[in-house]
């Protein structure tokens, strides 16, 4: 059982391109786990011919509830095993630390986030799920109610692995706000420009890109303040110097996610 680190203040020099990059790769890869495995493999599965794949939507003309509920499922999934695979990082490096944590809150966030808005705004995956369902009123409020819920329990399982397993005391709002900010505002940066070059049309970019990232994503933003006060680091987390490994690969993976899966790729068998 690891040991507890102590509640000695060290200033930690974190390189902020680094951050940046690692959560551009996190991004990249919870919007392909949401739109290709929870909407596109699923369609395939269940019968699907062909489709086109974006970075915000998934368009084929089969489709069912579960095609529609895939893409959350999907998320919550990846983040429960992200969050399974952080637990056990004892020897990892900060920086891989770094990605897990904020592929467990893109996808625990973007999973959870969806119930919410889709409950309040009736549009998105969940209103697909609940549409044409009796007592359509009472389905939305469901959804609302089951939104804030999770998403609360997703802000205190992402909070609480920060300072657990990444090892940012919770008091130590400096480096909170390098992690947690960069990564929103690069999440919702990626997302907006990728969205612009969708096939679909540029409303997607307003009605679903960016709900997606600054909305569901929010959480980021305050979750330090709902840590609880018991909770404090295991492990020790030196400063997030900077990698050309990762900035380079979030460089790479950038220009194919907003140029090519931006664009729309036509999948069939």
């Amino acid at each position: 059982m690891a040991g507890r680190v102590g509640e000695v203040r060290v200033q930690a020099k974190d390189d902020v391109l680094t951050v940046c990059a690692i959560s551009l790769v996190a991004e990249i890869v919870a919007d392909v786990v949401h739109e290709g495995l929870g909407h596109a493999a699923v369609a395939f599965l269940m019968g699907a011919k062909s489709g086109v794949l974006s970075t915000v939507a998934w368009s084929s003309v089969f489709d069912s509830r579960l095609v529609a509920a895939g893409g959350t499922l999907a998320n919550l999934a990846a983040g429960l095993v992200f969050w399974l695979v952080l637990r056990r990082a004892t020897s990892g490096s900060v920086r891989w630390r770094l990605f897990l944590l904020v592929s467990v809150a893109f996808n625990l966030f973007s999973g959870t986030g969806y119930f919410f808005f889709s409950g309040v705004t009736n549009f998105g995956d969940w209103a697909a799920v609940i549409g044409g369902l009796s007592a359509h009123w009472l389905w939305r409020s469901g959804l609302v109610v089951v939104g804030i819920a999770s998403y609360y329990g997703a802000v205190l399982v992402v909070g609480t692995a920060l300072v657990k397993y990444v090892g940012v005391a919770r008091d130590d709002l400096r480096r909170f706000r390098r992690f947690m900010y960069v990564a929103y505002f690069s999440a919702v940066a990626l997302l907006g420009v990728a969205g612009l070059l969708n096939p679909i049309g540029i409303q997607l970019v307003w009605q679903s890109a960016l709900p997606a990232a600054a909305g569901a994503h929010s959480g980021m933003l305050w979750l330090m303040y709902y840590i609880p006060r018991r909770i404090v680091p295991e492990r020790g987390s030196e400063g997030l110097g900077r990698s050309y490994a990762w900035i380079a690969t979030a460089a790479g993976l950038s220009l194919v996610f907003i140029f090519v899966l931006g664009r729309g790729i036509t999948l069939g068998r």
